[in-house]
C-alpha cells in the first residue's frame, strides 16, 4: 500500500490523528494501556517528569519519564472495539508518515503494557493477586476481521475450545502475549489463558435478569483442560490487544490485577490500594528493561 487515503486514515485539522488527539512524537517505544481514563493520572503521578497532557472522548495520554526510561500511558476505554482504535492509531503514529501518507520503510515496534482488572475463574487463583496473560481467547469478533498466522499450538489450543462449545455459536478466536515481553515482566508471575469477553454480564456468565443463550457457559470455561493449560480469569480487552499487536509487528502482554473470584465467590475489599500497589510494582519493572 503506497498512499493512505483521507478517509482510511484520519487527521483532524492540527494533523493529530482522529481519535486519540496525538502527533507522531507524542508516544514513547513503552506504551501502557489502561481502561479507566482515571487510572492514567494513577499511573503518571509516579513518573519523574510529564511532558504532556492530551485528551479526548475516552483517551487520556500522559507522556513522560522514570529515570531515562520514557513511558506513554494511555486509557483505551472498555472493549474490543476501542483496542481497534487505539492500537491502529498507534501503530499508524509511528509507522505511517502523515505528510506522504505513506508506510514508513523502516518499522517501529512498540511495548504495549495492559495494567487492568480481572475476575479469576478457579479457586486457587487468589484475589488481590497479580496475573500475566500468557495467552487471550477472544469471543468478541474483532480479530475475524484481520488475518492471524496461528503457530500449531495455539491452532490446536482453539480447536479444543471451540469443541468445548460445540453445542453454542460462539466463534472465538485465540492470541498470544509477546514472548519477548513476556519473558521481560512475567519472571516469578503467575499466568494463564484470559477469556477476552466482549461485555460484562451474559458474556462474562453472569445471570442478572436477561435470560444467557448459553447457559453453561462459566461451566465450560472454568471447566476446560488442554495439554496441562487452563483458563484462569475473565476480562474484555486482552485478545484484541495481543492479535493486533502481532498483526502489526508489536510486542504486548497483558498484566490482571484480581479484583474477584468466580469460583469461590471473593471480591476485594482494596481495589485500589490494591492496583495502586501493583502499578508501582510494574512501573518498577518496567523502567528497568
Amino acid at each position: 500500500m503506497n498512499h493512505i487515503s483521507e478517509t482510511d486514515l484520519i487527521l483532524n485539522a492540527d494533523g493529530s490523528i482522529y481519535h486519540l488527539n496525538l502527533h507522531s512524537g507524542d508516544i514513547a517505544d513503552t506504551v501502557i494501556t489502561v481502561g479507566d481514563p482515571d487510572r492514567v493520572g494513577e499511573v503518571s503521578k509516579y513518573f519523574d517528569n510529564i511532558e504532556f497532557k492530551k485528551g479526548k472522548r475516552e483517551f487520556i495520554t500522559h507522556t513522560g519519564a522514570i529515570g531515562k526510561k520514557r513511558i506513554t500511558v494511555l486509557s483505551t476505554g472498555i472493549g474490543t472495539d476501542n483496542i481497534d482504535i487505539v492500537f491502529n492509531e498507534l501503530d499508524a503514529l509511528v509507522n505511517i508518515d502523515f505528510n506522504t501518507r505513506a508506510v514508513n520503510s523502516t518499522l517501529r515496534s512498540l511495548d504495549i503494557i495492559r495494567i487492568g482488572t480481572s475476575g479469576a475463574v478457579q479457586a486457587d487463583i487468589e484475589v488481590d493477586s497479580l496475573l500475566l496473560s500468557s495467552a487471550a481467547i477472544g469471543m468478541d469478533p474483532l480479530m475475524h476481521y484481520y488475518q492471524q498466522t496461528l503457530t500449531n499450538d495455539e491452532q490446536e489450543l482453539l480447536n479444543a475450545f471451540k469443541s468445548a462449545l460445540s453445542k453454542s455459536n460462539l466463534l472465538p478466536y485465540i492470541a498470544s502475549a509477546g514472548k519477548q515481553l513476556l519473558a521481560l515482566l512475567g519472571k516469578d508471575q503467575q499466568q494463564g489463558i484470559t477469556i477476552t469477553a466482549p461485555g460484562f454480564y451474559s458474556p462474562q456468565g453472569r445471570q442478572v435478569r436477561a435470560i444467557a443463550a448459553v447457559p453453561a457457559l462459566m461451566e465450560v470455561i472454568q471447566q476446560f483442560s488442554f495439554n496441562g493449560q487452563r483458563i484462569t480469569n475473565l476480562e474484555m480487552e486482552t485478545a484484541g490487544i495481543y492479535g493486533l499487536a502481532a498483526a502489526l509487528g508489536h510486542q504486548a502482554v497483558s498484566c490482571n490485577v484480581i479484583l474477584a473470584n468466580r469460583a469461590t465467590k471473593a471480591l476485594s475489599k482494596q481495589p485500589g490500594k490494591i492496583m495502586d500497589h501493583y502499578i508501582q510494582h510494574l512501573l518498577e519493572k518496567i523502567s528497568a528493561v
